[in-house]
Formats: structure tokens, sequence, C-alpha cells
């Protein structure tokens, strides 16, 4: 049942298995691609450049629409700022990342970019495929001269925030003026093609089915066959938020789903290399559980955020926080960057 390309059916019925079996399936995938018993992180220094965004998602408590007194956009001079701080702390990437904002063209991310890559050497894993679908859109250009651009001012990588899910049932109705399914992978698709690696996530918990979560877990195997640019994978449970809307669930899944849910993604995704456990969401406990459940990266530690923590049950902690926990489960922790490729020492220097 572990062997590449499972099918649905042998992924519906493992996932009704126990516990057990499911680490035990979900850990033979990850020694076969991570014999060792490293369990590697990142440091990152996450910039919520802005909180205005036009998409209005109903599960999002960190937004806020133009025109609101509480939305801002930092200045160039106060996200420099940040990440020098970040630096000094020893982020060695940083993850920009901000809402659908109706007035920033191409310009101002490039500018802003390449300002980034003259004053620091450190690792651009930025903007979601919403913000860069949304961006292209208000300069009007094509997707591929934005990402084009993109990467020639300095973007090294995209994070896969923005899934969700993958099935436009779900999208329709959690998130109806977001980017849509076959947009989301239209932009990793082009950013693979470019020689961008990105990531990609799911969020799961707004009542969607187990079918429309192996939709997402199909879409995502599938371009990853096409492509090969995906050099990871994260899923964590919706986070309840301080305004969770009456048409969404007002708990959030459980630890063992979770545990479930990350083993069979692990299992499905067998040409994923790498599993990021999600910690910031479900807590180190939990997160050093998942570490039995195929992943083999403990995530990142977070200098500053906002989207996930904008929720009631988000969590945080330090890199000695982590460390322990990653060695309390039996594991060798070694820090990466937003790639999930070993560093070398020499990076902790923040001038170019």
């Amino acid at each position: 049942m572990t062997g590449p390309g499972i099918t649905r059916q042998q992924a519906r019925q493992l996932y009704q298995e126990d516990l057990a079996i499911l680490s035990s399936a979900a850990s033979e995938i990850r020694y076969q691609k991570h014999p060792e018993k490293i369990v590697t992180y990142a440091i990152q220094r996450v910039i919520n450049y802005t909180n205005v965004c036009n998409a209005y998602c109903s599960f999002c408590s960190f937004y806020r629409p133009p025109g609101h007194p509480e939305g801002y956009l930092l200045s160039e001079e106060e996200i420099l700022q940040k990440i020098e701080s970040g630096i000094a702390r020893g982020a060695t990437g940083i993850l920009l990342q901000g809402g659908d904002h109706p007035d920033l063209r191409i310009d101002y991310y490039e500018r802003l970019l390449r300002k980034v890559k003259q004053q620091f050497r450190v690792h651009c894993h930025c903007f979601s495929a919403s913000e860069i679908l949304n961006l292209a859109q208000v300069s009007g250009i094509s997707l591929e001269e934005a990402i084009t651009r993109l990467k020639e001012a300095g973007l090294d990588s995209i994070p896969g925030a923005g899934a969700e899910i993958l099935d436009d049932e779900i999208r329709n109705r959690i998130s109806p003026m977001k980017l849509k399914t076959e947009e989301w992978l239209e932009v990793h698709r082009t950013a693979h093609r470019l020689g961008l690696p990105t990531t990609a996530t799911m969020v799961f918990g707004f009542g969607e089915t187990l079918e429309h979560r192996l939709n997402h877990l199909d879409r995502l195997r599938r371009l990853q066959e096409n492509t090969g640019g995906f050099v990871g994978v994260i899923v964590w449970p919706y986070q309840t938020g301080k305004r969770t809307p009456l048409i969404l669930p007002q708990r959030k899944p459980s630890d063992d789903e979770y545990l479930r849910m990350q083993a069979l993604t692990r299992v499905y995704l067998d040409n994923f290399e790498n599993l990021q456990a999600s910690w910031l969401t479900v807590g180190l406990e939990t997160g050093r559980r998942a570490l039995y459940f195929g992943a083999n990266d403990a995530g990142s530690v977070i200098l500053e955020e906002n989207v996930v923590a904008g929720a009631a049950d988000s969590l945080a902690a330090g890199e000695e926080d982590l460390r322990h926990n990653i060695e309390m489960a039996g594991f060798i922790p070694m820090e990466r960057n937003s790639t999930y490729s070993s560093r070398a020492p020499s990076l902790r220097s923040s001038c170019c």
C-alpha cells in the first residue's frame, strides 16, 4: 500500500486505518527518501508588508478591505529594517507576504526586491500565487512576464500559500473572489518552467470531504510529475481565528486528524522529497509526533508573522525550543534554507 503511485482507493483505505499503521506507512516513505535521522528546520523572517486585500476570503482574520482604517502598507524603509533585524537574529530567508492589493503594480515589487538584494545576502521566498496573479492583472501583463520580472529582480522561490483546498467546489464557498484551482496551479507551473522552485500547501478543515482532499493531492502529484519543481509540501488544519464566520466550522480538526492527513499526504505525494510538520498551527508536542508520521522537516522558526498568528490558536517557539523538540523525538536537528538545502555557516553574514 505504500509503494509508488498509490491509488485513490488505496488512499481511502489507508486513511481509515489505525494511526499506528498510518505512521508506519508514512515513515516508510520518509526513510526511503531520507534514511538518515536528520530533521531539518529553517529560520525565516516573515514580513507582512500589507494587509490590504480585495479577495475577501471568509476564513481570513488578517486582511482589511481597501480603504479600511486598519489597512496598512509598510514603507520600504520599514521592510528593510525588519530584514536587517531578522538577519541579525539568524534568519537566512525572508518571506514577504501580503494581500491582493488593488493598486500595487509590478514595478513596486521589482524595486523592493532589488533593494533587498542590494543590501542583504538573503533568500527571497516571497509572494503567494494569489499575490502574483493579482499583481500581473493590476499591471496588465501576462503571468509569465510577471514571474520573469520578479525573478530577474531577485525572487528566489515562491511559497505555496493560497492553496487551501484545490477544488473549486470548496473555493467557491470559502473564497469566491480568490484565484481558482487551475490559476493557482498555473502560477506554480509557470514558475517551475522559468526555473523558480516552489512549495505546496494544503489547509484542511473547511467542511470538505476526503474526496475534496484527494482531489487536491491528485493535482499536486500530477503537476509534480510534469515539472518536478515543488521542493516540499506542508499540510495544516484550518485555524479558527478571531472572526470565524458562521459558514465555516467552529472547531478546528483534532490533532489525530492532522496526523492522519499528514501521513496520507506523505504516502500519496511520493514524488515530493520533503514533508514539513506544521508545529506553528498544531504546537510543539503534536509537531514532534508529526515526525513519526512522515515529516522530515520541522518547519521554521518564524520571526514575526501575522496571518496565521491572527488566529486565536496559533503558537510560537524559538530555535532552541525547536531543536530541543526535534532531539526529544530522537532526531538530529539541522538548519536548512528556504528550498530545503543545508546551508554553509558562512551564510550567516548579512551583507553582500
